[in-house]
This record gives C-alpha cells, sequence and structure tokens, in this order.
C-alpha cells in the first residue's frame, strides 16, 4: 500500500469516528437532556416541572393582566394561551392555540372574545368550542387556576 493510499484510508476513519460526535454536539436537546445549561444556539428550556397535583406555574398574574394573555412556548407538546375567562373574571382558561383543521396558532381576539385563526377563519369560543368553521373539533383545553401571583396550568 502506497503512502496516499494509506493517508486517504486514516482520513476517511477519523471521519467516519468523528461523526457520532459531531451529530451529538449539533444537537438541539443537548443541554435539555443532559442536565446541563441550555445550549446558547437558541435551544429551548424545558418547561418548568409539574408539581405532586399535577400544575405548573406558567406565568404571573400581573403579565396576564398586563398583556391581557399569556402565551407560553414550550407547554407539553406545544403552546399554551391563557387569559381570563371573559364570563368570569376570577377563572382562567388556558388552551393549545393549534387549530384543529390544519394546525394554524389561533389568536386571542379581547375584543370579540374569540379565538380565530388566521388561515381559514375558524372562531373558538374562549371556552375553545367551535363557533363557525372549517375547523369541527374544539381547540384543546387545560385546567387553569391563579394561586397567589402565580398562574398555574394543569399538565
Amino acid at each position: 500500500m502506497d503512502r496516499r493510499r494509506f493517508m486517504s484510508w486514516v482520513g476517511l476513519g477519523w471521519v467516519a469516528s468523528s461523526l457520532p460526535i459531531a451529530l451529538v454536539a449539533c444537537s438541539s436537546e443537548q443541554g435539555a437532556t443532559s442536565g446541563g445549561s441550555p445550549s446558547p444556539m437558541g435551544a429551548v428550556p424545558p418547561s418548568p416541572a409539574a408539581r405532586a397535583d399535577g400544575f405548573q406555574s406558567v406565568g404571573a398574574i400581573a403579565d396576564l393582566d398586563k398583556n391581557g394573555q399569556l402565551v407560553v412556548k414550550p407547554f407539553g407538546a406545544g403552546e399554551l394561551v391563557v387569559i381570563r375567562d371573559p364570563a368570569d373574571s376570577q377563572s382562567l382558561v388556558a388552551v393549545n392555540p393549534a387549530c384543529p383543521h390544519k394546525g394554524c396558532i389561533v389568536e386571542w381576539k379581547g375584543e370579540k372574545k374569540e379565538f380565530v385563526c388566521p388561515c381559514h377563519d375558524s372562531d373558538f369560543g374562549p371556552d375553545g368550542k367551535v363557533l363557525e368553521g372549517p375547523a369541527t373539533e374544539p381547540l384543546q383545553v387545560y385546567m387553569a387556576k391563579i394561586e397567589g401571583d402565580a398562574v398555574l396550568v394543569k399538565t
């Protein structure tokens, strides 16, 4: 075997043995799964842990009142939007804002007291129920409550 062929095989072996390390280093879940801090490359930190009763804190009531809603990313498999129940200002409503029709993210329109899908104009009530299609399924709703100054949602 000549020197050029030998060096080609050494280079190929180095690349092949480095590939698993490169894949792990580029993984966006590395910080969250290894217990370390999140990657500075924009990895999203894990959501707060649920308490023994299944509720987890998702924000402050002051932020909810200031903005009219809390948008929580990530929450479970997606997002979460928390609003005050228009029928009872002491109660909260928490929904997964993914429209069941095509998966677009619905927006809370406080003046209309509805969630509106920007893609196909489906309208949902504050309780997540379909008011106007094309969506036929309601938004996924979670139990939510106020405890002290915190907004809690049951996972």
